[in-house]
């Protein structure tokens, strides 16, 4: 029974606002005027100075759960968007993994999913521990990372990145926010992530009616209705994209967690955990609330997972 036993964000220290990124994004007055008022993307949060180490290392110090049981932790897993995330002879997640008192679990990345590889992490932990079979094993997913350079900034006419982190610790002994459902979704025909016309056309189209599909089945899957989920909690990519969706759904745009939009930009695959811990730490998830968290990575994977808190 996979489940969010601790889950924890790490919201980088600096605020930047779009204007002042525009020029090194290459990003005219006509497009910032659209992400701000269209987007509803104003700032990002940046870490100068800060690698990936540092990113996973800084979220996951912030589980309250993970100090004291760093010897059930069996795997550490990174859910990234960007494939290469250091020099060769760099190792960055094994070095968090040390310096955070890891070093005798298996470590490995989850990339093939974008941003969605998040959840694809979650549930790919769950089935490896419940393999396993020790009912106290934990495993950490860790997601979050560097937007340092313009083309892993902007995706053009879409959204802004930030480097806020997140990590969850994962049980398959049930302890936690268990998990529901996951469903996942690949259409292979966008594999080009820069999406030249007409086939970047085609996906913006019908970009809300997939999404809205895999939320729908994970809905069913997990045996409830949608007006029985709390809470939607999102990946940041604009506000306006969730709007569309939530028009097609019927479901109330004030119970999708659109908080952090604004204010860190779209923080690859920890988008979702980051906003549950804003609904969290505020009091706003209630015990046996069901939630969903989606997510859409380019390429292009649409996903969504269903927990009862």
């Amino acid at each position: 029974m996979t489940a969010l036993y601790d889950v924890a964000a790490h919201v980088a220290p600096v605020s930047v606002p779009l204007a002042n990124l525009a020029p090194r994004l290459g990003v005219g007055d006509r497009d910032l005027a659209l992400f701000h008022r269209y987007f509803g993307l104003r700032d990002v949060r940046m870490s100068p100075g800060a690698g990936l180490r540092e990113m996973t290392v800084a979220a996951a110090r912030e589980l309250t759960a993970l100090a004291g049981n760093e010897h059930r932790v069996s795997y550490v897993v990174s859910a990234r968007t960007i494939p290469i995330g250091s020099r060769a002879s760099q190792n960055p997640v094994h070095d968090a993994a040390d310096e955070l008192g890891l070093g005798h679990a298996a470590v490995f990345t989850v990339t093939q999913q974008a941003c969605s590889s998040g959840l694809a992490a979650v549930d790919l932990a769950g089935r490896l521990l419940a393999e396993d079979g020790d009912p106290d094993a934990l495993a950490l997913v860790v997601a979050g990372e560097k937007a340092d350079w313009p083309t892993a900034q902007l995706i053009p006419g879409t959204t802004v990145m930030g480097e806020s982190s997140a990590a969850c610790l994962v049980s398959a002994g049930g302890g936690g926010d268990v998990l529901r459902s996951y469903v996942t979704r690949t259409f292979g025909e966008y594999h080009d992530v820069k999406l030249p016309p007409p086939r970047g056309e085609e996906f913006e189209r019908r970009y809300a009616e997939r999404l809205t599909t895999v939320i729908r089945e994970a809905v069913a899957a997990a045996g409830i209705r949608l007006e029985d989920l709390a809470w939607i909690l999102p990946h940041n990519v604009n506000r306006i994209s969730w709007a569309k969706a939530a028009q097609l759904l019927d479901f109330p745009r004030s119970r999708i967690c659109l908080d952090n939009v604004a204010a860190l930009g779209h923080c690859f695959g920890a988008d979702s955990f980051i906003n549950y811990v804003t609904l969290r730490d505020a009091g706003r998830l209630r015990q046996g609330d069901c939630y969903l968290m989606a997510a859409v990575g380019l390429g292009a994977t649409f996903a969504a997972a269903v927990f009862r808190h």
